[in-house]
């Protein structure tokens, strides 16, 4: 087995965190946000550790579920206990695939039951009237709180692939765009035909966004640090929309637009498998989380056409 360090040597600590989340970036395609994540939790672990007088890479069975222990103690969400576990699984997977340790001590290890909660979703008629109160702001603002509504439902696109959208996504007869998602892997997503007329009336203006008039390879430029409008941002004119709506802002934000669209697809007569594709899931297992609305349409089907069904 890997033998322990000194606890003072930090760089020696942070180096093996280091080359994990390199390999993450560079392997697996991990986004940013997936990196800070990853290391936030690497991190949480290295202390909890550290207060035990070991470092992180010489960690055994034990330390990790008394670690786990002292989340449930704290009242954490199962969801966060199965998360961390997760990250920690994959850092001391790399490890002994690497040579760095002789076991993993995580696979023994094993996670809460969490149970997966119904996605949150707005109705049709909730976000025609988000549609209806981003139509109603002046200006290129407005043109651009439009064609942002537009497309994230017309796609179900995540708010890191809408917000970093490429200018070069846009397909050259607009009805399509082309999307970089999780892992790089990169997949074609259909525009409305309302999405595509905004697309238009947005261009148009897009030059007024430019910082001096610097060109930007971002669909959406900003003067932000990343170059393009930020996931808070957006968060934020939603909360504003849906005031403008009468709707609750606590129900509304960019992946409740996601789940809006999936859940819509769905209860309009689209498949698992093709939704899968448009969402960029990997696995058709996460998009499964959308079947109480395949029930509820089945249902519906039966009931309208079963000739025993009104006796």
């Amino acid at each position: 087995m890997l033998s322990e360090k000194k606890t003072n040597n930090k760089l020696s600590r942070s180096f093996q965190i280091d080359i994990f989340l390199e390999m993450m970036a560079a392997e697996r395609g991990a986004s940013k946000n997936t990196i800070v994540a990853y290391l936030q939790d690497l991190k949480e672990f290295e202390v909890f550790m550290l207060r035990r007088n070991r470092n992180i890479e010489s960690a055994n069975s034990k330390n990790i579920q008394d670690y786990l222990g002292q989340l449930k103690s704290k009242g954490r969400a199962p969801t966060t206990h199965a998360r961390k576990l997760s990250v920690l699984k994959g850092f001391y997977q790399f490890l002994y695939a690497e040579h760095q340790r002789d076991d993993d001590p995580s696979a023994r290890v094993g996670g809460p039951k969490t149970g997966r909660s119904l996605p949150k979703y707005l109705s049709e008629n909730e976000v025609e009237l988000l549609l209806d109160a981003a139509r109603g702001q002046p200006g290129r603002l407005g043109v651009r709180t439009v064609v942002l509504l537009e497309i994230i439902y017309a796609t179900g696109l995540r708010v890191s692939e809408l917000v970093g959208l490429p200018l070069a996504a846009i397909s050259s007869d607009r009805k399509m765009l082309l999307v970089r998602g999780k892992g790089n892997k990169e997949r074609m997503v259909p525009l409305t035909t309302p999405a595509i007329h905004a697309v238009a009336d947005y261009l148009k203006l897009r030059q007024a966004f430019l910082t001096k008039g610097a060109p930007s390879l971002y669909f959406f430029p900003s003067r932000a640090k990343d170059g393009h409008l930020t996931r808070a941002g957006f968060g934020l004119l939603l909360k504003d929309l849906a005031i403008l709506a009468d709707i609750d802002p606590r129900r509304v934000s960019p992946h409740v637009l996601r789940h809006s669209f999936a859940s819509h697809m769905l209860a309009n007569g689209a498949d698992l498998r093709t939704l899968q594709q448009l969402l960029g899931h990997s696995d058709i297992s996460t998009t499964q989380i959308y079947t109480h609305i395949l029930e509820d349409r089945l249902r519906d089907l039966v009931l309208r056409s079963h000739p025993l069904s009104e006796i």
